[in-house]
């Protein structure tokens, strides 16, 4: 294997929404360095920053029927039964809702935690509340899409934080996607919650990391109890 090679497996792509970002960080860097030279230099870290918050690495993502993936990368910071939002048209009866706080410092790339059709993309503008805070759920702006799956509707919530401007959605109500693909990003600071069947159960913990796309949240075909966890 070449250098040139080697070095390319360790560069990680830049999702195309981040450019427009990349160059306004540049001209700034370059305007507060023309500006002030003494302090300019500070500013180039934030194009670095800039780029390193839109990375999009590529994922492994198991596939087997039943197993429901981790939608974002982040903090598992949520396991219980409540409600799904009422626009989502899936009833008022708890259900099993994992929810996933990520920092700036955490991959935005939302991913599809299981593999369906999309019957349902609901837009609900809101409030910018800390995305870590219970009430972000039903107060916050939110993009919701529902998946049709053989175990019942599974939906998935981008929701935005106190920084977090925009979510963005890449795909179309009716689209059939992959088990991990991409669907949506949340610009800064966010929260990602998943509904499941009422009989789904966690096979993650309160505290534990999710990588996107690759950590398996549960799984709806065994018939495995809850697990129990250790901090050590």
């Amino acid at each position: 294997m070449s250098v040139v090679a080697s070095v390319r497996k360790f560069i990680v792509p830049i999702h195309p929404e981040g450019y427009l970002f990349i160059v306004a960080a540049i001209v700034l860097a370059l305007f507060v360095h023309w500006l002030v030279p003494a302090i300019g230099w500070l500013f180039w870290i934030l194009p670095l920053f800039v780029a390193y918050f839109f990375r999009d690495p590529p994922r492994v993502s198991p596939v087997r029927e039943g197993l429901v993936l981790s939608p974002a990368d982040g903090r598992v910071s949520q396991i219980g039964f409540f409600p799904p939002p009422a626009e989502l048209g899936m009833g008022d009866a708890p259900r099993l809702r994992i929810s996933i706080f990520l920092s700036v410092f955490d991959v935005h790339i939302n991913r599809t935690p299981v593999g369906g059709r999309i019957s349902k993309i609901v837009y609900t503008p809101g409030l910018f509340l800390n995305a870590d805070l219970d009430k972000a759920s039903q107060d916050n702006e939110r993009n919701a899409i529902v998946v049709e799956t053989a175990h019942g509707p599974i939906a998935c919530v981008q929701i935005a934080g106190l920084i977090a401007r925009r979510i963005l959605c890449f795909v179309r109500e009716g689209e059939e996607l992959a088990p991990g693909a991409r669907f949506g990003l949340i610009r800064f600071g966010s929260r990602t919650d998943i509904y499941l069947p009422e009989s789904a159960r966690a096979l993650v913990a309160e505290g534990q990391r999710a990588i996107g796309g690759e950590t398996v949240l549960c799984d709806l075909g065994s018939k495995e109890p809850q697990r129990s966890y250790r901090v050590g």
